[in-house]
């Protein structure tokens, strides 16, 4: 193994929540095992939701030929209960979360993860999660280019940090020491999205801290049509609801103000039904949003090329709508429960 020092390595379990992931889990699972780590300090746990594509032979096939790979059943089939699963089997003194389908350009990874939580002092890592694979089409460039912006995602999340420094955990944390889950506890399994953001504000609650370093960046793959990117967004809406209404404050501003944009855009486009001068108000708040999205798209395609202004203004367009959409849809299902 290449440039260690004298230093008890800890024991890591990787965590992995998959379902219906054949085409990509084997790819991570090639990562992981080559990871430039002692081999017995490392588990691979696979928790399966029940997957209808052969997601878990390919693990099954994997795990015959490195015992490190361990595969594990979900019945809830939703992440939240994977991690949970993965957590209570887990052995590691350390516990990172990794999606099924992703790129990981370096073996340092686990490396890495030990020995910043060991510098730093923290019981918290937070990473970097890019949308820049090598394997990105045009269209996934392009909602890579948007998520990465003020516009599509927010001025609060570290998880485009480029930088290493200390981060609120609420946002990007992904490893903990196992001291964590006994002050924080588990995640909500009454979360089907974003129940890594309500987990991590929960472990922000309890007074830890988390460092950020693109040394721990993973690559993740944007979604590679806009019927794809707006059922992901709609999922994240929902989440964001479940956030506000259980802690009633943090992450979720800018899902509830998407709601309430459209939601009042709605109401004064029926309300100028019964009174003309309503309908100019609409137009207003209409070409405000249109203004904004233009000027963002502009931006943006300034830095990697004009011709991603083609598709930006809709892919906006469908994150913003998306969230609002599945936070508005959640918000009228709670009341009628």
């Amino acid at each position: 193994m290449s440039n260690q020092v004298e230093y008890k390595w800890p024991p890591i379990s990787v965590i992995i929540p998959v379902r219906n992931e054949e085409k990509f889990i084997g790819q991570t699972l090639q990562y992981l095992v080559q990871q430039d780590y002692p081999r017995e300090k490392v588990e691979i746990i696979v928790v399966d939701g029940r997957s209808d594509d052969s997601t878990r032979r390919v693990v099954e096939v994997i795990a015959t030929r490195d015992a490190r790979v361990i595969l594990l059943g979900n019945p809830k089939r939703i992440s939240s209960a994977a991690r949970n699963i993965g957590i209570k089997a887990a052995r590691g003194d350390i516990i990172t979360f990794i999606d099924g389908h992703v790129y990981i350009d370096s073996d340092q990874l686990l490396m890495n993860t030990a020995i910043l939580m060991n510098e730093r002092k923290v019981s918290v890592l937070s990473r970097p999660q890019f949308l820049d694979t090598p394997d990105n089409g045009f269209f996934q460039k392009a909602v890579a280019l948007a998520r990465k912006s003020a516009f599509g995602h927010g001025l609060d999340s570290t998880i485009y940090l480029e930088e290493g420094k200390m981060v609120d955990p609420t946002s990007s944390g992904a490893s903990y020491k196992r001291e964590v889950f006994e002050k924080a506890g588990y995640f909500d399994e009454s979360f089907d999205a974003a129940e890594d953001v309500e987990f991590n504000y929960r472990v922000s609650q309890a007074g830890f801290e988390s460092f950020s370093s693109p040394k721990l960046a993973v690559y993740y793959y944007p979604r590679n049509n806009l019927r794809s990117l707006f059922r992901q967004m709609t999922r994240y809406g929902i989440g964001r609801f479940r956030f506000l209404r259980k802690h009633g404050q943090g992450i979720s501003s800018g899902a509830l103000i998407l709601a309430v944009f459209y939601l009042g855009l709605i109401l004064l486009v029926l309300l100028s039904i019964l009174s003309d001068r309503l309908l100019p108000v609409a137009g207003i708040f209409l070409a405000l949003y249109v203004a904004a999205n233009l000027i963002s798209s502009l931006i943006a395609a300034l830095k990697r090329g004009m011709r991603y202004l083609l598709v930006l203004p809709v892919i906006y367009l469908t994150i913003h709508f998306g969230l609002a959409w599945g936070f508005i849809n959640e918000a009228f299902r709670s009341l009628r429960r």
